[in-house]
């Protein structure tokens, strides 16, 4: 499991909420709240998660292998 994340909170100053919001939206991105609520959304068997970083790893390997190829 991923570490116990804090509760983000922002403090609304001198009655500027659009302020606020734009911050706690800023904090909510870089706390990683949203990834963990929409990868919890769908349980992923462990085989199928072994496929797909198999995938991307081939993937990635194409990549390097075309960008590499003059070498």
């Amino acid at each position: 499991m991923s570490k116990k994340k804090s509760i983000v909170a922002v403090k609304v100053i001198g009655g500027n909420i659009q302020k606020a919001l734009s911050r706690f939206k800023r904090k909510v991105k870089d706390s990683e709240h949203l990834l963990e609520y929409r990868k919890r959304q769908e349980f992923v068997k462990p085989s199928v998660k072994k496929r797909r970083l198999k995938q991307i790893a081939i993937h990635q390997q194409k990549l390097y292998d075309i960008a590499n190829k003059d070498d």
